[in-house]
C-alpha cells in the first residue's frame, strides 16, 4: 500500500486506536491516537512533494516488523530537496499497530 501511495489508507487499515507514532527529529515527536497519527500524515503530505518513494520489507521478528522507506521529496516553502532513508520499525497487538517508531539514517 505505501509504495501505491496509500499511505493514511494503509494507518486506517492497520492502526491501532491508540497507536503511538515516534519520530528522532521535527515537530511531531511523539503523536498519540489513530486520529492524531492521521493527522501528522496529513501535515507531512501538505507540507513535502515526494518525487520517488520506496518501501522495501516487512522483516518480521515475533510481533515486530521493520519496513525501509526511501523518499527523494522537497519541502514546500524553502524549496530544499532531499533524500530520505529510513527504518520504521512496527509493534503489533492483537493484528493492529501499535506503535510505529522511525529511525533515519546518517
Amino acid at each position: 500500500m505505501c509504495n501505491a501511495g496509500a499511505f493514511l489508507d494503509s494507518g486506517d487499515k492497520y492502526w491501532a486506536d491508540d497507536v503511538v507514532s515516534i519520530e528522532p527529529m521535527g515537530p511531531l515527536l511523539e503523536v498519540r491516537g489513530k486520529a492524531a497519527v492521521r493527522a501528522k500524515g496529513e501535515w507531512f503530505a501538505a507540507n513535502h512533494a515526494i518525487h520517488s518513494f520506496s518501501a522495501v520489507g516487512p522483516y518480521v521478528h515475533g510481533d515486530q516488523f521493520a519496513a525501509r522507506f526511501v523518499a527523494d521529496m522537497t519541502v514546500k516553502g524553502p524549496g530544499e530537496r532531499r533524500k530520505r532513508d529510513e527504518i520504521a520499525l512496527y509493534t503489533v497487538r492483537n493484528g493492529k499497530i501499535v506503535e510505529e517508531r522511525f529511525l533515519v539514517g546518517g
